[in-house]
């Protein structure tokens, strides 16, 4: 997985655009649609639904918090 940008066309409400994610993001986005059963289009949708900014910051702050509550509490 390098750090380079790796763009993609997705479909959201029903219309095209390009995301733009580092290619560690589109696995991990991967990865958490598969536990959920749905497609990424479907998750990368959810998560446009809430954002109020940029749509890849969006979804790089998603996979952020997704990793943060899987996180093991420390004693």
């Amino acid at each position: 997985m390098g750090p380079e940008l790796k763009k993609r066309s997705v479909i959201i409400a029903g219309h095209r655009t390009s995301l733009s994610l580092e290619d560690a993001f589109w696995q991990v986005l991967k990865t958490l649609a598969s536990e959920r059963s749905i497609s990424i289009n479907a998750l990368i949708e959810e998560i446009d639904e809430t954002r109020s900014g940029n749509l890849s910051s969006a979804v790089r702050t998603y996979i952020l918090k997704q990793a943060l509550l899987r996180q093991p509490e420390s004693e």
